[in-house]
């Protein structure tokens, strides 16, 4: 189905907080501190952020599983709170992990228990099974038992299970753990054909590459709070500039001359002759690479920077330590 028509804003959150109890003289933890968003319908939207940073959180509340302390959060204009059983209908939602799949049943017949809960007759809801699984690959194993499936192709049944009710707003966590190459590829393609159909997509991820190749916007989070809306491109362009090149038998003297190389921003040492050597312009990987062979050095490798690197040059130091 293509959507069409004027909509309003796909997710909206204002102020967003919610607070969880530390209970027996612990201290409250915030996970959503005063957050706000928008998405609006046909975009693929990204989360970023590391583990604790508020990401699931924030899905659970626009899933209507978790009330917020404060604030609100509107899907298609419907709060989730006041009118949460409206909103669940519009909702596709897949959170990674084993959760929503039973292990002894078919891949067919799960699809069509979950068919059957969103008001499918026993005709539509195979109908709708049968082209889901055609959808996500896993036809020719509709009637194999979910048990029997690799985690990857749990995953991609999840994925099959979140738009079994045609939803117009599907909420992605992390789903692509698990995945083979093959399967993380057509899972992209995927969510490109969702967003032609004027579907929001908010996926979270860890995978700089995966929110580059296919969000509008990708938001930082860190700490309950949104620290940053960028365009991906913003992603490529700090993916190449702050470029690792890790390399190995690296004598003392040859480390000193790279570290005057110019877009050179450290070289540390990591072991015996073992160097990392992090740049901060585009390009500079190149004469450090040249410099490395030139010496005779082989054992060379380069890297782009981690997900708390990337937050590292975009926020400063703020300490970015996996939160409870």
């Amino acid at each position: 189905m293509t959507i069409t028509g004027i909509d309003p804003p796909a997710v909206e959150v204002s102020g967003l907080t919610r607070v969880f109890s530390g209970g027996r003289g612990k201290a409250d933890h915030r996970a959503l501190d005063a957050f706000d968003l928008t998405v609006t319908p046909g975009e693929v939207h990204g989360l970023l952020g590391p583990n604790g940073a508020g990401k699931t959180t924030l899905c659970k509340i626009l899933s209507t599983v978790l009330l917020p302390t404060s604030g609100t959060a509107r899907v298609l204009g419907l709060d989730v709170v006041a009118d949460a059983k409206r909103v669940r209908p519009l909702l596709g939602i897949v959170f990674g992990g084993e959760r929503g799949l039973y292990a002894r049943m078919t891949a067919g017949q799960n699809l069509r228990f979950w068919a059957a809960l969103y008001g499918l007759g026993r005709r539509a809801g195979r109908a709708r099974a049968a082209e889901l699984l055609d959808r996500v690959g896993l036809s020719a194993r509709a009637d194999n038992r979910v048990e029997t499936f690799s985690r990857g192709m749990k995953q991609r049944l999840h994925l099959a299970r979140g738009m079994i009710g045609d939803p117009r707003v599907l909420i992605l966590d992390e789903p692509t753990v698990g995945m083979d190459p093959v399967s993380a590829h057509e899972f992209r393609e995927l969510v490109e054909e969702l967003r032609a159909e004027g579907r929001a997509v908010l996926l979270t991820t860890h995978d700089m590459a995966e929110a580059e190749a296919l969000c509008d916007r990708v938001s930082f989070i860190d700490g309950g709070r949104l620290l940053r809306c960028e365009d991906p491109r913003v992603l490529g362009e700090l993916l190449s500039r702050h470029e690792r090149v890790r390399a190995t038998g690296v004598p003392e003297a040859l480390a000193d001359r790279i570290a005057e190389l110019r877009g050179v921003e450290a070289v540390r040492r990591t072991g015996p002759g073992a160097i990392l050597v992090e740049t901060d312009r585009d390009g500079a990987a190149l004469p450090v690479l040249r410099m490395l062979v030139e010496a005779g050095t082989t054992d060379v490798s380069t890297a782009p920077p981690t997900l708390e690197e990337v937050y590292m040059h975009l926020i400063g130091d703020r300490g970015m330590a996996v939160r409870s």
